[in-house]
């Protein structure tokens, strides 16, 4: 698949759910998966084919991909909930929905550490 590379976001407004902020310039922004590719790979993305896990890289279908604030992506890295959860604790309930909306979308499995730190974020809502 071949991309424009001349194709970016120029202006507009972004709000990232996990902090709140507001930016103006893409620039400040990354696009999160929400359950992080590395995190994917341990919980049973390793055993699929490279066109799933493209599938899965991309997808524009689910909870998957957010637009969010560059430094709070790059905290979270590949970490699960029970390492990581976002500073605004109002999109605490969201983000462990869509956790697990996307884990469980892709058959993924979650460790026990995982499924406490998710519930506690579930009791928010």
């Amino acid at each position: 698949m071949q991309t424009d590379s001349s194709c970016a976001a120029v202006s507009g407004t972004w709000y990232s759910p996990y902090d709140g902020a507001t930016w103006t310039q893409a620039s400040d922004l990354d696009i999160d998966h929400m359950v992080p590719l590395a995190e994917a790979w341990r919980s049973g993305a390793s055993a699929w084919t490279t066109s799933r896990r493209q599938a899965f890289a991309n997808d524009l279908e689910s909870s998957q991909l957010w637009a969010v604030t560059d430094n709070l992506n790059q905290a979270k890295g590949d970490k699960d909930p029970a390492k990581w959860f976002p500073p605004l604790s109002s999109f605490r309930c969201m983000y462990a929905r869509s956790w697990i909306d996307v884990k469980y979308r892709y058959d993924l499995t979650a460790d026990e550490a995982e499924r406490t730190a998710l519930n506690g974020m579930l009791d928010t809502c």
